[in-house]
């Protein structure tokens, strides 16, 4: 028997693109569809529309990466759409349940706003199967995006899938870490200036998100202006950017995520010195940010809550002097 193999070709046009299958749809060929697909979806794609017209067989694997695409699409607004299935897949999509999530219009063409000359992006399966890294593909690849506050809302159960995955412990610290990254997420959302960086190479490999603090926030009641007139007497900075929360996915780079990710959203936010708040029981989150060069200056009281954060600090010099 021979492996199976599929031929993926990508037609951009505007925010829509048409994906192209020739092959089949299997175990040596899921991973190349399933890297495609989360591809368009990096690229800001909005409609992807897939070909299934030459796809001779999809079994019960293809069928979930098809699945996934299609909810991981809906959390940013977007769609997939299948059109001319075989049929085998018609009846695969019949069987699950999943022709009206997936199919396209009974009878409908492929929009002629995305066809055109195919343009190949190389991706094909390997002649014979190999075992591949269940871990995201790290590196050069990397890509750091920024996202408004709507983009942040489709995206928050992704980066808390991140958050959890992060932890090592048990599967309850883990959910109680999601819930906390959740949360944390939604009350930085609010505050004015609020940024969100991702890392993504064919998946989310790390986040960062935080909001600026400046003098204007001295006269004002509660956290900010205690916090503001704090940092500032302990580091003449009038203005800096406070990072709520750092995530990188569990891999030997992840150090490099990130301290680029911090350094990318202190840019962002026009400030040099980056200010970070941890429980001091929080020995581990500590140790982290120790090693990605911040110094730890203390507990600080006064601030809102039911115990002294201790605030850490990352002076980099050349990105802002403003509010020295």
């Amino acid at each position: 028997m021979y492996p199976s193999r599929l031929d993926i070709h990508r037609r951009n046009r505007g925010e829509r693109t048409l994906v192209t299958l020739a092959g089949d749809i299997g175990p040596a060929t899921t991973p190349l569809l399933r890297a495609a697909l989360e591809q368009c979806l990096l690229d800001g794609v909005t409609v992807i529309d897939v070909d299934l017209a030459t796809v001779g067989s999809c079994d019960a694997r293809g069928l979930d990466v098809f699945l996934s695409a299609s909810r991981r699409a809906g959390r940013v607004r977007a769609s997939l759409l299948l059109h001319h299935p075989c049929a085998q897949i018609t009846r695969l999509l019949d069987v699950t349940g999943s022709a009206s999530l997936l199919l396209a219009a009974p009878g409908g063409p492929v929009p002629a706003a995305v066809l055109g000359d195919l343009t190949s992006i190389g991706t094909r399966a390997p002649e014979a199967p190999a075992r591949r890294s269940v871990q995201p593909a790290l590196g050069d690849g990397i890509r750091i995006r920024r996202l408004t506050r709507w983009q942040a809302e489709g995206v928050r159960e992704d980066i808390a899938d991140l958050a959890a995955e992060s932890v090592v412990g048990t599967p309850g610290e883990a959910c109680h870490h999601r819930g906390d990254v959740l949360h944390r997420l939604a009350v930085s959302a609010h505050h004015p200036g609020f940024a969100l960086l991702l890392a993504e190479t064919t998946a989310l490999v790390g986040c960062a998100f935080g909001f600026p603090v400046g003098p204007d926030s001295s006269g004002r009641r509660g956290f900010e202006g205690t916090l503001q007139e704090s940092v500032q007497r302990l580091t003449s900075h009038a203005r800096f950017a406070v990072l709520t929360q750092v995530v990188a996915h569990p891999h030997v780079q992840h150090r490099d995520i990130a301290r680029r990710l911090q350094l990318r959203l202190l840019t962002v936010l026009h400030s040099s010195l980056g200010v970070a708040l941890l429980d001091p029981a929080d020995r581990a989150g500590q140790a982290a940010f120790s090693n990605w060069g911040w110094q730890n200056m203390g507990e600080i009281v006064g601030l809102p809550g039911p115990v002294a954060p201790c605030v850490l600090i990352l002076l980099v010099e050349g990105l802002s002097r403003e509010g020295r």
